[in-house]
């Protein structure tokens, strides 16, 4: 009998964030959903953060994932960019360990290795991958924010049961689990 599992990617962003759903029988992928939230008109930094948290945590409560792939905050030249980009992310992850839904973190180029075989690729050549590998006849949506979350999602698929080096990627199973992996994250 062959296993289903259901992955959810995020790629966390305070003007937009983008999200896939697969869902993963043996080796096939199917798309479910791919969508955005956008929140570039939302004027308070803190109500979009709330925004991020209650999509992801409707999301989970939708779809129920057995996993969350969600995209590692890289070093950016503006660090207020970084800042606000780190509390979407964590938001997110924070609806994830609510529900209990195990968390692996990627870097960016780690996704586009994974989808395109190329670090560097551009955002258009990931979602023209994208609509090949799950054999899709239109890409549906116009933001590449939503194809970077799914992305995320197949990145995922495609890196399970390997064993992904500590650079590449950061796992969490719960509150415990992240607490234990990043003590100075929590220190007060």
């Amino acid at each position: 009998m062959l296993t289903e599992r259901i992955i959810i990617g995020i790629d966390p962003g305070t003007n937009v964030m983008g999200f896939g759903i697969i869902k993963v029988v043996g080796n096939k992928m199917t798309l479910i959903c791919i969508d955005e939230l956008i929140l570039k008109k939302v004027e308070s930094h803190a109500l979009k953060l709330k925004r991020i948290f209650d999509k992801t945590l409707s999301l989970i409560d939708t779809y129920h994932p057995d996993e969350l792939a969600i995209e590692e905050p890289f070093y950016a030249k503006n660090v207020q960019s970084m800042l606000k980009l780190g509390r979407a992310q964590g938001v997110a992850m924070a609806a994830g360990l609510l529900r209990e839904i195990p968390i692996t973190e990627y870097f960016p180029k780690k996704v586009k290795m994974s989808i395109t075989g190329n670090g560097n690729a551009s955002k258009e050549q990931v979602a023209g991958m994208l609509k090949t590998l799950l054999n899709l006849k239109d890409f549906p949506t116009k933001y590449l924010d939503a194809s970077d979350g799914l992305a995320l999602a197949v990145c995922h698929f495609l890196n399970s049961g390997t064993k992904a080096s500590g650079n590449d990627t950061k796992s969490y199973t719960g509150w415990s689990s992240f607490v234990k992996n990043n003590p100075k994250r929590i220190e007060g």
